[in-house]
This record gives C-alpha cells, sequence and structure tokens, in this order.
C-alpha cells in the first residue's frame, strides 16, 4: 500500500498535466468555454426556482430576501455538483481508460486523482460564478466561509470513497454503472436540495438524516445561505462514512488492481 502511494507521488507531474490537458480538450472549440460547466446547474436552479419560489419562500422565514429560495437551492446544487461529478467520473474511470491501461505502465490510482482535480476546477468556476449570482440577488455569505474547505473535503472523501469502491467493482460487474444512474437520481430527490427537512412529515427526518449527503448539504446551506459555522454534529455521520468508505476503497482497489488490466 505505501509502495502505491509513492509512485502516485512519483507521477505528480503526470497528473497535473493530465489534468490541464483534459480541462483544455474540453472546451478547445468552444466559445464559451468553462461556462458550459455552469450552464446546467445554474439552469436546473431556475427552472426550480421558477416553479417552486412562491411556495418554498415561506418555509425560509430566518432570510430576510425574496431571493431566499434560489439562494437556497444554488447553495445546494453546488455541493450536488461536486458530489455527483466525482462519483459518476470515478464509476466509470477505470472502463473508459482501459486501452491507457494497457498500453502504458503507471499508477492506476493516478487516474481518480486526474477526475478530482478536474472536479475541483470546475467547482472552483462554479463557485465564482454562484458569488457574482449571489451579489447580484444582494446576498454576500463570507463570514463563515473558512468553514468552506472542510465541506468541501468531506464531500470530496465521500463521493470518492464510494466512487473508486464501486468503480473497482464496475470492472467486473458492468451492470453496477447502470444502476448507480439509477440511484443517483433517487439520491438527489431523498436530499433536502430542492425541498426543504422542515416540510418533511417529522417521522420520516430519521430516515433523511441517514443520507450522509442531508448532513453536508444542511452545512452548506449554513454556510452560504445563513451565513454561519455549520452544524459540527450533523458532519459527524457523514465524515464517519466517508472515511470507511475511503477504507474499504483502498482495499478493493489495492486487491484488484493487477486484474484491472486482464479483464479490461
Amino acid at each position: 500500500m505505501k509502495n502505491m502511494f509513492l509512485a502516485v507521488w512519483a507521477y505528480r507531474f503526470f497528473i497535473v498535466s493530465s489534468i490541464k490537458t483534459e480541462f483544455k480538450s474540453r472546451f478547445v472549440r468552444s466559445k464559451l468555454g468553462g461556462f458550459w460547466m455552469v450552464l446546467h446547474p445554474l439552469a436546473q436552479v431556475l427552472v426550480y426556482a421558477l416553479i417552486l419560489s412562491q411556495i418554498m419562500r415561506a418555509k425560509l422565514p430566518e432570510v430576510d430576501t425574496q431571493y431566499a429560495y434560489p439562494i437556497y437551492l444554488l447553495s445546494g446544487i453546488i455541493a450536488w455538483t461536486l458530489f455527483s461529478e466525482v462519483l459518476n467520473k470515478s464509476l466509470n474511470i477505470f472502463i473508459s481508460n482501459g486501452n491507457l491501461l494497457k498500453k502504458m505502465s503507471f499508477p492506476k490510482l493516478a487516474l481518480p486523482l486526474i477526475t478530482i482535480g478536474g472536479a475541483l476546477i470546475n467547482f472552483f468556476i462554479f463557485f465564482i460564478v454562484m458569488f457574482i449570482v449571489f451579489g447580484f440577488l444582494g446576498h454576500w455569505p463570507y463570514h463563515a466561509l473558512y468553514w468552506f474547505p472542510l465541506l468541501v473535503l468531506i464531500t470530496l472523501s465521500l463521493a470518492v470513497g464510494i466512487g473508486i469502491f464501486l468503480g473497482t467493482l464496475n470492472v467486473f460487474i458492468r451492470d453496477i454503472g447502470q444502476m448507480m444512474e439509477i440511484v443517483l437520481q433517487f439520491w438527489f430527490w431523498l436530499t433536502p436540495i430542492v425541498y426543504m427537512i422542515n416540510i418533511v412529515p417529522e417521522k420520516y427526518h430519521t430516515l433523511i438524516m441517514l443520507n450522509p449527503m442531508t448532513g453536508i448539504i444542511m452545512g452548506y446551506h449554513n454556510v452560504l445561505l445563513y451565513d454561519k459555522a455549520p452544524d459540527l454534529s450533523l458532519l459527524i455521520y457523514p465524515s464517519i462514512v466517508a472515511a470507511i468508505s475511503l477504507v474499504l476503497a483502498m482495499i478493493i482497489f489495492y486487491k484488484a488492481r493487477e486484474e484491472m488490466a486482464d479483464v479490461l
């Protein structure tokens, strides 16, 4: 295991170069460039805001602005976008790079790191655009932003842990990738992103809190919507799930890394 991480460090320049190349190749002939990365989530927010804004605004009495619901949506969508992008790409990272794994000799763990690097660039661009939108809406949540790196770290850890674990299994059982597309759709609606948890009957709150993304999303809401520190007690469970998933991912990846190239 130690040698595996040392090999990744030895290929650090390859990883950085691959992240740059992947980013540039996505927009080589695009006029709008990186804006396309945030157009979909912004359009998603706009649709939900137009349909549900008047209904949901009354459920956010602590936010004294007519744009409370769009801000609520953006605060959750930015977290979900990072989580789902890393998880989705990790699911197929080894399959989509099968030819590369056969032809080149490099640590396979570099591929998820390239995915994380690309996702963080996308996330950073989305974050800047989101703050510009917040500015137009008269909302400047900057007092509690020092908590933001912690939330991003937990989000990434959870996505990477689940993604590498299932991505490794997906090499051998291809149904997993197809199944997760459906699971993520349900997962989105079981997370309080479009709706507030206070509109859900109390008897279902325990079930919703079993979703590790619930505490993470509520943390983003505290920082970006209410401009206050997240409730750390709500981040304990997601952090434990993220840590366990990372450990399991590393174990299964370490055991299956040699067989991957043969199966691919």
